[in-house]
């Protein structure tokens, strides 16, 4: 075996840099990526950089773009389709095991109360954030509601499996989400979910997060594709 010459903390830190400048949109999709402009403006070698290109590509957050070597990965709605698919059954999954939770500590009330403001403090966030039409602050607070979920439902593998998926989920939601109507849907269904959990009630809570990711998915998707037709 040959000696390990990398920087796996520096290629980390790239790693994390990049993937957050694609889910925000600041590295938009198509945008070239060319290593050394990338390497100067993170201030590191290349060989970081084409590490973190290298992982990033191998979870569809970059492709291949012909001669000009890498560029952000597009929009695709079939990719969106199958993320989309892997997150309903791990929110469904989740939100039943916050309502199993909290019902097998049903004699706990500290436990349910503090579930309940854990729970109280993204709702209240993103109800804020579609009162005064901030779309960055209302992703982030979509988020932070079922990584809640997944935190009250005691399974560490849940979050670490929807961790990535959630990436693409952020691209998708920042370039299309722009009808206020449908924000409000939204954070109707997050409450009906969060009341769920709170009661105890663990088929309706499964039940609830599966339609919820379901209908989101048809919206988001649908306006993907309407854009992309648009652009075509």
């Amino acid at each position: 075996m040959q000696p390990i010459s990398s920087q796996p903390q520096l290629a980390d830190q790239v790693y994390t840099a990049l993937l957050d400048a694609i889910g925000s949109g600041r590295l938009a999709p198509g945008m070239p990526l060319v290593q050394e402009r990338l390497a100067a403006e993170l201030n590191v070698s290349r060989q970081p950089v084409v590490q973190a290109l290298l992982l990033l590509k191998t979870q569809g957050f970059v492709e291949a773009a012909g001669r000009r070597g890498l560029q952000v990965a597009r929009l695709d709605p079939q990719t969106a389709r199958r993320v989309y698919a892997v997150r309903g059954a791990l929110d469904r999954l989740a939100a039943r095991a916050a309502a199993q939770t909290l019902t097998d500590t049903a004699a706990n009330r500290t436990a349910r109360r503090t579930a309940e403001e854990r729970l109280q403090t993204p709702l209240e966030a993103g109800r804020q954030a579609v009162a005064e039409g901030r779309v960055p602050a209302l992703i982030e607070a979509d988020i932070a509601f079922h990584q809640t979920i997944y935190s009250l439902s005691d399974n560490p593998l849940i979050a670490q499996s929807a961790e990535v998926h959630w990436f693409h989920i952020r691209r998708i939601m920042g370039a299309v989400l722009r009808d206020h109507n449908q924000r409000n849907t939204v954070w109707r269904e997050h409450q009906a979910i969060a009341d769920a959990i709170l009661a105890g009630d663990v088929e309706r809570a499964g039940a609830l997060a599966e339609a919820h990711v379901e209908a989101a998915a048809a919206m988001l998707i649908g306006r993907l594709e309407d854009r992309l037709a648009l652009s075509a």
